[in-house]
């Protein structure tokens, strides 16, 4: 049978976390087809078609699917989900939000955010944040997944040939609805697809004293981010919360300002390629898990690395 993918888009763009869903998927074997549940999606459907990999590209457009509310897309995804063995969707707010009530209506077990594909059956996924991974297996007829992204690499988004099928629009499920969205407007690259971050902890002290990490961040084309501490002490917005309850990232270079290293923390920022460390404390567990460390106070390190940066 096929494998269908849920797609994460905003009626223009598709979101790059669709990309590595869709490698995830051909990992678990079939023909691909991709969801597309929105309004005026014609752009979102034609840049869908040239993923590598997916044969059928499904599209369902309705006003009130517009806003990907989680009762209409997950319903939209009931209607077809007869002719599927798999059903994906990124582990991200979105298919955090649609796929349990997929896999609750359809009385199967979800799987969340699936680290690798042994076979169409077996999956790995982390548990005790991060600190194991357990792999399971699955006997249900319908296997509902969300994938970390982080974990696979986007498909090529170009080469292929994907056919455009209409399907028919659910009713509106009528019992909520979209009331406003408040999007963080930033010329930085997202967390989740950053290529370099720059992250502080607690230890950074004050949010005026992130101007440093800011200033870091420009010089390297990174993106900010920040522990838990650092959030909930009111140093920066919540959207830059990166761990077990924050975003997930996996870029080149992460480089961890005041940070201790607990391991919610560290959950989220395994899967980075090269880790650098910056804390005054020598027995910090970031140390643990970093590529390179720095002792020292960070003070004194960031302005005298600003200025090597030129």
């Amino acid at each position: 049978m096929a494998v269908l993918v849920i797609a994460e888009h905003d009626n223009a763009l598709l979101k790059a976390s669709t990309l590595n869903t869709v490698t995830a998927a051909a990992e678990c074997g079939g023909d691909i087809h991709l969801l597309i549940a929105g309004h005026d999606c014609a752009a979102v459907a034609q840049a869908a078609t040239a993923i590598a990999g997916v044969a059928q590209v499904l599209v369902a457009d309705a006003p009130y699917l517009a806003d990907g509310l989680a009762e209409n897309v997950a319903e939209q995804a009931i209607s077809v989900a007869g002719n599927y063995s798999h059903i994906l969707a990124p582990a991200s707010a979105f298919g955090k939000n649609v796929l349990p009530r997929v896999a609750a209506r359809l009385d199967v077990e979800q799987i969340s955010e699936i680290l690798k594909v042994h076979s169409p059956d077996t999956f790995d996924r982390a548990i005790y944040a991060g600190n194991a991974i357990a792999t399971v297996q699955s006997s249900d007829a319908v296997k509902v997944l969300t994938v970390r992204t982080t974990c696979f690499a986007p498909a090529p988004a170009t080469g292929g040939v994907a056919a455009v099928k209409s399907v028919d629009a659910v009713a509106d499920f009528g019992k909520s609805r979209f009331v406003a969205r408040e999007v963080a407007k930033s010329d930085r690259p997202e967390l989740p697809a950053a290529k370099v971050v720059i992250a502080g902890g607690r230890g950074v002290g004050s949010a005026e004293n992130f101007e440093l990490l800011v200033k870091l961040a420009d010089r390297l084309g990174g993106a900010l981010g920040a522990s838990r501490a650092a959030v909930d002490a009111g140093y920066v917005p919540n959207d830059w919360q990166i761990g077990q309850t924050g975003k997930i990232v996996a870029p080149q270079l992460y480089i961890a300002v005041g940070i201790s290293g607990a391991i919610q923390h560290v959950a989220g920022i395994k899967d980075a390629k090269t880790i650098v460390a910056i804390n005054k404390d020598p027995e910090a567990p970031i140390f643990a898990v970093a590529d390179y460390g720095i002792v020292g106070d960070l003070f004194e390190i960031l302005p005298q690395l600003l200025t090597e940066l030129g």
